[in-house]
């Protein structure tokens, strides 16, 4: 609900002054001399000439009086500095920026995760647990980059959770390709994070790969420092066992590396519970700074009481001056 507020109320102290100035000074009373015509009847008289109407005592009107009092209100109220207070807003202060990084090549789709007895792709071993893990970490904001052949932003920057998972839930395997084009995720990564052009928020990359790079413009190590001179931690998660599927192992000097330049952890997850572990170990490293603050947004009034002010006197100046107009008589 609508409030007004005052900056300065103790101007409301001077209200009356008017009255003490009048009951404090003395009047100004002023002396004219005047002479005394002996036998002026007869003289007018004799000229035949009649008598006019003396200069008589000025007596102030009760619009005068209104005048005076509205306008010393409007003054004084101005000087209270006077203002509006809308409804109540709510502003969140978002802790995180959080840019998630998924690996959608050929390999994701190989099923030697498990959970509850049943057995689970990488990828859908992933969505579980990043669902899990977004849904934890309220006030961060979450952008989402997948890649194979090609990366592209599935959606940048959001604070909402409910339509990050779904575009997260949309993605499947090798719909950017078979190969793992990982150092130019991440590149793009650190693009999005340059656009965002905010230097106070805190920059968090997680890449979920299951695969060495294949082929990248950017280099990993190379990506990795550019990351670190622009302050963005980028945690690496690497998905499997090469051994069990015949592939070729990870190279994870290079994900150990990456993450050890902007000061992260790497995270090595053969099962879904190992995976749980890294997301959870992250949490607890990147630990949550959301906030609200409230306000209320202000309207100032005090200009508006001086237009009153100045409006209010022209109109009685003009009508004064019509009125003496009409009283000339015509010659």
């Amino acid at each position: 609900m609508s409030s007004i507020e005052f900056a300065h109320p103790w101007y409301f102290l001077l209200l009356p002054l008017p009255l003490l100035v009048y009951w404090l000074v003395p009047a100004y009373h002023s002396r004219e001399s005047a002479i005394k015509v002996p036998f002026f009847s007869q003289i007018l008289e004799a000229l035949n000439e009649s008598p006019r109407e003396a200069a008589g005592l000025l007596t102030s009107q009760w619009w005068q009086k209104a005048t005076l009092f509205i306008s010393w209100l409007l003054i004084v109220t101005a000087l209270a500095h006077p203002s509006i207070l809308g409804e109540v807003q709510t502003r969140e202060e978002f802790g995180r920026d959080v840019m998630v990084v998924v690996d959608l090549s050929g390999s994701m789709a190989e099923q030697d995760f498990t959970t509850d007895g049943k057995n689970l792709t990488r990828l859908q071993a992933a969505k579980q647990v990043l669902k899990e893990f977004v849904d934890n970490r309220e006030g961060d904001r979450f952008g989402l980059i997948l890649f194979g052949d090609s990366a592209f932003v599935q959606t940048p920057f959001t604070a909402d959770r409910t339509v990050w998972l779904s575009l997260l839930n949309e993605s499947d395997v090798a719909m950017a390709g078979q190969s793992t084009n990982l150092g130019d995720a991440m590149g793009l990564g650190i693009k999005v994070f340059e656009q965002n052009r905010d230097p106070e928020q805190q920059k968090v990359m997680i890449v979920l790969t299951d695969g060495n790079d294949t082929g990248s413009f950017v280099e990993p190590i190379d990506a990795a420092k550019i990351a670190a001179a622009k302050g963005i931690k980028i945690y690496m998660i690497a998905m499997g066992d090469p051994e069990t599927v015949g592939e070729q192992p990870l190279d994870m000097d290079v994900i150990e590396r990456v993450s050890a330049l902007t000061k992260a952890r790497s995270f090595t997850a053969i099962d879904q519970q190992a995976l749980i572990d890294a997301y959870n170990l992250i949490d607890e490293l990147e630990p949550q700074t959301y906030s609200t603050a409230t306000y209320r947004p202000k309207i100032s009034l005090h200009h508006y009481l001086i237009i009153a002010l100045v409006v209010m006197h022209l109109l009685v100046f003009g009508a004064l001056t019509i009125k003496r107009i009409r009283e000339v008589p015509n010659e």
